[in-house]
């Protein structure tokens, strides 16, 4: 758990999601991917994830990111595909989430995605973590995301 002052004012987590998806749906894409891009970071990002225990009065501890973590919507999942891109080729470390990853079992989803090349892939959503300037090129032309 890293609390660097310096990662706080630099870098950010950014979820991008697509306003063609259901809510439900959206959410659950968005946890999968909070949850992979957390735990597949390296150390070194790892080390610039900056997390804080807010305390209440009883004493009870509440978790949570001291970065901006931010909710945006995507016209479309091919706005999505375009971020992913622009983010891989920046480097910006992402993970994302499709369409051909919902229903049945997580290996008929894994059999379902295979078959599929990327302009066929229905891009649901993308999650990012990195520096600001990194990030805000990328994401600029998104809104904060309404249910």
């Amino acid at each position: 758990m890293s609390e660097s002052m310096t990662s706080v004012t630099t870098h950010k987590f950014v979820i991008v999601l697509s306003k063609k998806v259901e809510p439900g749906a959206a959410l659950n894409a968005c946890a999968h991917m909070a949850a992979c891009l957390t735990a597949r970071a390296d150390a070194e990002l790892q080390s610039q994830m900056a997390f804080v225990d807010y305390k209440d009065v009883d004493g009870n501890v509440h978790p949570v990111s001291a970065l901006s973590l931010i909710v945006l919507s995507a016209k479309n999942g091919n706005q999505i595909r375009t971020a992913r891109l622009e983010a891989i080729n920046t480097g910006v470390f992402c993970v994302d989430f499709t369409e051909s990853m919902t229903k049945d079992t997580y290996v008929e989803q894994m059999e379902r995605t295979a078959k599929l090349k990327d302009e066929e892939l229905d891009y649901w959503g993308l999650a990012m973590f990195g520096p600001k300037e990194a990030l805000d090129p990328i994401t600029r032309r998104f809104s904060l995301w309404r249910a």
